[in-house]
């Protein structure tokens, strides 16, 4: 995802910003609003971020999360999105929070169980992993001799999950996969959160694969597949995986679907355009509200302080 300038919504001042829009007097989902940060260029200070965190609480944000690259461009700082997401906890109290997306095909499956249940005690039971196989593969695996093929970095992240699940189960557990493979063990403390943390998994469509994945947890994060390329989804796209991810289940009651919508800064094209999101099935609407140049932190700040859109 691109970083996007600066807009200025329309607020709300309630503690909780979730809206519901009506579509032709329809009442349609109920869509939160998060901030969604890069962990590089200036928004690589812990510090920083943290600061960004409690203005987003403060302003009425619903969710707080950061992206997980680990090289962006020669010599650009990057920081650690666990260590940021630290801060992060530390910092607030009710916003919703996590890595969204962390490419668990480049993680140690125990590390990040171990990472993500401690992060959820840290932050009061406020956690959401969200998982992708990692994009660009090239740079981001590539770079160390790791697998950059779709179907190896898939398989991956399958059985990292498996792992993940079996181990905050807090029993004795073991795994023998093609490519992780665990001895009995007992992993403690298991997650605040029960039965356990919410997991969002993010994918391109029309490919479907990540699709049936994501409906197997607990929420979708989809992105549109631009001839091989990532680009943002539309409400068209995101309308068909919902449709596509129902059909895998017994029940969507609960289940979340996030969607990066760029604003324009017109009031009314902006609650035309998310009215639509929200009519195709978007539970979480997330704003990235950086730009990329030398203000970028004064930017994101004042942004984030006017408070998250309103339908």
């Amino acid at each position: 995802m691109a970083l996007i300038a600066e807009r200025r919504w329309a607020t709300t001042t309630q503690a909780t910003n979730a809206a519901t829009a009506r579509i032709g007097g329809v009442k349609v989902a109920t869509v939160r609003f998060a901030v969604n940060l890069p962990n590089f260029g200036p928004f690589a200070d812990a510090s920083a971020v943290a600061e960004l965190a409690t203005t987003a609480e403060r302003s009425g944000w619903d969710g707080f999360f950061v992206w997980d690259h680990i090289v962006v461009a020669d010599g650009m700082p990057v920081g650690d999105p666990w260590v940021i997401l630290a801060a992060v906890a530390a910092a607030t109290e009710r916003i919703t929070m996590g890595p969204m997306v962390t490419p668990i095909p480049r993680r140690r499956p125990w590390v990040v169980a171990r990472q993500a249940v401690t992060l959820d005690h840290l932050s009061g039971g406020r956690l959401v992993l969200g998982v992708g196989i990692g994009v660009p593969a090239d740079v981001e695996f590539g770079t160390f001799g790791e697998p950059t093929g779709v179907r190896e970095r898939a398989e991956l992240l399958d059985e990292a999950l498996d792992v993940i699940l079996g181990m905050w189960k807090g029993q004795p557990f073991s795994y023998q996969g093609r490519h992780f493979q665990v001895a009995e063990t007992t992993f403690m403390p298991t997650p605040l959160q029960q039965p356990r943390i919410p997991i969002w998994v993010a994918g391109t469509w029309p490919n479907k694969g990540p699709f049936r994945r994501a409906a197997r947890f607990d929420g979708a994060f989809p992105l549109a597949d631009d001839n091989g390329a990532t680009a943002l989804i539309l409400p068209d796209g995101v309308r068909e995986v919902v449709g596509y991810v129902a059909a895998q289940r017994a029940d969507m009651s609960g289940y979340e679907v996030s969607a990066s919508i760029v604003p324009t800064g017109h009031e009314t094209e902006d609650r035309r355009t998310l009215a639509a999101f929200a009519a195709a099935g978007v539970t979480w609407a997330h704003i990235t509200p950086a730009s990329g140049g030398e203000d970028a932190l004064e930017d994101a700040a004042a942004s984030i302080a006017a408070g998250p859109p309103r339908l």
